[in-house]
């Protein structure tokens, strides 16, 4: 992109959320090279997914795109959790500390290991989405708003400023929205902002939403994980098997009888907490013959080849299913996992 001429960009945009930080540096980067930033949303985009769009100077949804509540999600402990819901018990237990004089002996402990760095970092975090957010809309999605739309009043700074303000506290207010992967869709939005339906426009829609399915195939049924399309070129990122040994088939006697049945054993390490875990899978059989010989499973793996990790706090979930697609088309058998 750093070498293109264009003036506009018009991005398809899908996550499930990640790093303000990451949002926020993608957004300087395309603010700074395109006079017009266009977000196109016809699946998720959730939690900083939401921040980025909010960059843009129109957004453009589907019937099946979403947003999301903005709202930081911060570690304490083993845990993630909402840093407005953590402010939020902190501030009532403030509250009833001076109201009567002391805490709970549970609660007194629970504040106890409290820190006041800890206090910060959950403030600010909360406040930094609000910020970017605050900022973006002033600028550039609300610099064309020049009359309301009831009133037909000129629009002045200080109203830009003012709903600017609104859309990022509400977007933040986890007592709205009540959990940070709720699904906001145009009509939960159509108060706060604009948002060009692109289901009107029948040609655009078929063009939109033949890119989600594309994408969701390569992603879901390859090990491509990344895809760079540019006008005249494009860069495919793959992986072999993130993090995996590709399993040799080798011959395993079923326990208790006379067949033998060929296993490919896979070592995948947990992208977020590094757990390893070992998951065999049979070659030629079925779930159902699996459980009659008692084969060994991963008993982490769920019904839709989905492996949980199991790491101290961590329930990141695996897809299996590229790493199996990628088996069965280089030894051109079927493998089962579970």
């Amino acid at each position: 992109m750093r070498e293109s001429d264009k003036e506009q960009i018009d991005v398809y945009l899908e996550t499930p959320g990640g790093s303000g930080e990451a949002a926020e540096e993608i957004a300087k980067f395309l603010r700074k090279k395109f006079d017009e930033v266009n977000f196109v949303i016809a699946g998720e985009a959730k939690s900083a997914g939401t921040i980025l769009a909010l960059s843009g100077d129109n957004i453009y949804m589907c019937e099946t795109g979403s947003l999301g509540p903005i709202d930081a999600q911060i570690k304490i402990g083993r845990s993630v959790v909402s840093a407005h819901d953590y402010k939020a018990w902190v501030d009532e237990k403030r509250t009833e500390a001076t109201n009567n004089g002391r805490l709970n002996p549970f609660d007194a402990i629970m504040v106890a290991q409290i820190s006041p760095g800890e206090i910060y970092g959950v403030v600010n975090s909360l406040e930094f989405a609000k910020d970017l957010v605050k900022g973006w809309l002033e600028k550039y999605k609300f610099k064309n708003w020049t009359t309301t739309q009831t009133t037909h009043k000129a629009v002045t700074a200080e109203m830009r400023k003012h709903r600017a303000e609104e859309v990022a506290d509400k977007l933040c207010d986890h007592m709205s929205w009540r959990t940070h992967g709720r699904s906001l869709k145009m009509d939960d939005l159509k108060d706060l902002l604009l948002i060009e339906n692109i289901d009107g426009n029948q040609p655009l829609a078929n063009i939109i939403y033949r890119i989600k399915t594309i994408i969701r195939l390569i992603f879901d049924t390859s090990t491509d994980y990344k895809l760079y399309f540019w006008e005249d070129f494009q860069i495919t990122k793959t992986a072999t098997v993130v993090n995996a040994n590709m399993p040799t088939p080798a011959s395993f006697p079923a326990p208790n009888k006379q067949s033998v049945v060929e296993q490919a054993f896979l070592n995948i390490n947990c992208p977020k907490c590094g757990k390893r875990h070992e998951i065999p899978g049979y070659f030629d059989v079925d779930s159902n013959k699996i459980k009659q010989l008692k084969l060994p499973i991963n008993n982490k793996i769920q019904d839709n080849d989905i492996l949980i990790c199991d790491g101290l706090g961590c329930n990141f979930t695996i897809d299996l299913k590229p790493i199996k697609n990628q088996i069965e088309t280089q030894s051109k058998r079927k493998i089962t996992f579970k």
